[in-house]
């Protein structure tokens, strides 16, 4: 009997938590005045209640102040949010028990004896239906079940209730996702994903300035900061935080000594660095046990266990004084248990709601003005539904289109190059390499501009300076004594050897496999950077209000009109180069292919000085070995004439066919000679190549974008509006959607009038009191 009078003793203390037996026995005025004062802010907290919704729903920057709880899997989070609901309504216990974030608008009602509660759907914010507390919970299961089997595990969009209840607080409380502290190594890969998810969705939710944070830490010794370590990254100075030391009757043993609960209750300034919403920590303890009428349940009715929370404070505090050998102050009381910690939460709350309400007038006036003139825009777009003026937004698309294509390749700085600029390590990357056969790739920072991010001219001009640098760095392949002989075969009307027909067979041939690769890369590269001119101009067009948007069938076809026709520009363009590369390397003309002239006269100048050489030596060989490479007009001569220094002009000149022209066997002197011509022949190729194959890409692929393009298009639009302008334009499916924006608009806009009416009439009852 003592015990059960102590308890309603404490209950009173808690001023909401009165029972109504209790309450009749109050004094008349003392009722009076609480109903009164509560239907003051009756109000004000379900005129919040509904911003925080549209808030939510409409994604606008409207303050609506919240208490976010912040805590790891086991602190005792849910717990805590049920022993301040006054109620059980959600699982509790180890893992994962929310993977949504819950919004609880709870809100004080003397005359709801058991808890009223409204989820509202996902489908239509706007309305809530009415529900029992197993619905709400079996709701709540269901999503946690669906999201566990979901990619993602996790969702931020809040399941919102409403509340009302005797016992319940004016709160509005957003119960997170436990953080989890997973084991490292690979085995929990997994768990360490699902706790990088929950870090991310909290601190998402945690940056909104309005909301208070409750800080929930499991611990012993406030060392410790497995909580805060997240919420400083956010709140570092812990501002608009607080603090709370959960499971305290399970601590309370730990202590040995009472300096150690002593500084367990006033934690020193070095150990919570920051200035804390309420000065220092809460202590709080939840009775475990769930109710309901199982077999295993502990109490049988909310009250049971709203009796049990207040009897757990009351014992909690009796410890403490037993530990520390003293009666607690009065300020140390008002720290311990969940009562004092939900009276803190509502009065804080309950001050940041009257000190934002003129502030919120103003915002929710700009927002009703801006949904308005989205309303008018929403019907004016109705009303040019006609087909004259489709055609005309048609043709005006087209030509702003058209001009905005040319000004990103004359050069702008409109579009922001941090969004739509490419390095050339992205350009390649994205686009191709310019690679030859030996797969040796340029390092991008021998480059000029290769850092910068660059879009439209200024990126293909750098695509065909990297072109021109990398294929004119090419060197002829290198030929073998094999591909010579190979390349030397029979002729049809004698057995010598064409040495000038060998050096052009193995030329085309090095130059037809070397540079047709790059005419194919420099193809692909130069039409992946003019279909990014799309996007970007889409870009401008929004930027200056040119868009046409809603007609998404009408862009998809100039996108595809588009694309058609940089594909097929290309591959024209690049047929005619592969045609000029072809006729290059199929017959030699001298005049073309031997550019450097000079350069080959003064190799077989000196060649030929070598050659005397080298024939004085092999005559002196001749004479000891007669028929070594030689025919026998060769030997006679030899024999007519023993001195090799004798020999004339002509006599050298006819040694230097007979190794060249009439031998097969592959002299150093042949081979050389092979050699310069080849050379000389793959150069005058590469230097053709490169000059027509710029040449023509200009003419051929860079223009016709200029020139070509808007006739084509315009024939392309014109020709869609003569066959099926409902289709073009979808006009059906477009005056549907609309039709949806607008009713949307609509109801937004009563939620806007009918809220700014609410805190309008507050803020004038609010104004009326400060004045008497």
């Amino acid at each position: 009997m003592k015990k059960a009078a102590a308890v309603a003793e404490w209950c009173d203390a808690g001023g909401r938590e009165l029972a109504p037996e209790a309450v009749g026995k109050e004094e008349e005025g003392s009722e009076e005045e609480e109903v009164s004062s509560s239907a003051s802010h009756g109000k004000l907290y379900e005129a919040y209640n509904e911003l925080h919704g549209l808030a939510q729903d409409l994604e606008t920057p409207f303050d609506a102040p919240a208490v976010m709880v912040v805590g790891h899997q086991t602190d005792g989070k849910s717990a805590l949010v049920e022993a301040l609901m006054g109620f059980q309504f959600n699982h509790v216990g180890g893992g994962t028990k929310t993977r949504r974030p819950i919004t609880l608008h709870m809100k004080y009602n003397p005359s709801c004896v058991v808890p009223v509660c409204r989820l509202v759907f996902d489908a239509d914010p706007s309305v809530s239906g009415r529900m029992s507390l197993p619905e709400i919970q079996a709701f709540i299961e269901a999503e946690n079940m669906r999201l566990e089997s979901d990619p993602c595990q996790f969702s931020e969009k809040e399941i919102i209730i409403r509340v009302e209840y005797k016992n319940c607080p004016n709160l509005t409380i957003i119960d997170t996702p436990g953080l989890i502290i997973p084991a490292p190594g690979r085995r929990n890969r997994i768990l360490q994903g699902q706790a990088r998810a929950v870090e991310s969705l909290v601190r998402a939710k945690m940056q909104h300035e309005e909301f208070i944070i409750l800080c929930l830490e499991d611990c012993s010794d406030w060392s410790n900061a497995t909580t805060r370590r997240i919420v400083m990254q956010v709140d570092p100075e812990l501002s608009r935080t607080v603090i709370v030391s959960t499971k305290l009757d399970t601590k309370i043993p730990q202590f040995a000594r009472a300096s150690d609960v002593e500084v367990f209750l006033r934690p020193p300034a070095c150990t919570l660095d920051g200035f804390l919403l309420g000065g220092s920590p809460f202590f709080t303890s939840v009775p475990s046990g769930r109710v309901g009428s199982q077999n295993d349940a502990v109490y049988r009715s909310n009250e049971e266990f709203r009796k049990a929370i207040c009897l757990r404070e009351i014992e909690d505090i009796s410890s403490l004084e037993e530990k520390l050998g003293r009666s607690l102050s009065k300020e140390e009381r008002s720290r311990i248990g969940v009562s004092s910690l939900r009276s803190f939460l509502e009065e804080l709350l309950q001050k940041r709601y009257l000190d934002s309400v003129p502030l919120i007038i103003p915002l929710l006036e700009k927002e009703l003005h801006s949904t308005t003139r989205k309303l008018r825009d929403i019907n004016q777009e109705l009303s040019n539904l006609d087909e004259t003026k489709l055609k005309e937004k048609g043709r005006a698309f087209h030509d702003s289109f058209v001009t905005k294509l040319s000004l990103l390749l004359k050069g702008t700085v409109v579009a922001p190059p941090d969004k739509f600029g490419e390095t050339l390590l992205d350009e390649r990357t994205l686009g191709g390499t310019f690679t030859g056969t030996d797969g040796i790739q340029l390092p991008h920072k021998m480059m000029p501009n290769a850092g910068m991010r660059l879009y439209g001219g200024a990126q293909y001009h750098r695509a065909m300076a990297e072109f021109r640098l990398i294929v004119g760095a090419v060197k002829c392949p290198p030929i073998t004594r094999e591909e010579i002989v190979n390349a030397c075969g029979v002729e049809d009307i004698h057995d010598g050897t064409n040495y000038s027909r060998t050096a052009c067979v193995i030329a085309v041939a090095k130059a037809r496999d070397t540079f047709e690769p790059f005419l194919h890369q420099l193809g692909f590269r130069l039409l992946y950077i003019l279909k990014r001119l799309l996007p970007i101009a889409m870009y401008l067009l929004q930027k200056d209000g040119e868009y046409l948007s809603g007609h998404e069938v009408f862009l998809r076809r100039v996108e595809t009109a588009f694309n058609n026709f940089a594909e097929s520009t290309e591959r024209s363009c690049r047929d005619k180069c592969m045609e000029d590369l072809v006729s290059t390397t199929r017959y030699v003309t001298w005049s073309l292919h031997n550019k450097n002239r000079a350069g080959l006269r003064h190799f077989l100048d000196s060649f030929a000085g070598s050659e005397q050489l080298n024939t004085s030596s092999t005559t002196s060989g001749v004479q000891q070995e007669p028929h070594m490479g030689l025919n026998d007009s060769k030997i006679d001569r030899l024999k007519t004439d023993p001195n090799p220094n004798n020999l004339t002009a002509e006599t050298r000149l006819a040694d230097l066919l007979d190794s060249t022209l009439w031998n097969r066997r592959l002299a150093p002197s042949s081979e050389r000679i092979v050699y310069a011509l080849v050379y000389q022949i793959f150069h005058g190729i590469k230097e053709h190549f490169l000059v027509s194959t710029e040449l023509k890409f200009n003419c051929f692929f860079l223009m016709p974008v200029v020139d070509k393009l808007p006739a084509l298009l315009r024939e392309d639009l014109e020709s869609a509006f003569g066959d099926d302008l409902d289709h073009i334009f979808d006009i059906t499916q477009l005056r549907h959607l609309l039709g949806q924006r607008r009713c949307e608009s609509e109801i937004e806009l009563k939620r806007l009038q009918r809220l700014k009416g609410k805190f309008r009439e507050v803020n004038e009852h609010l104004s009326s009191s400060i004045c008497i």
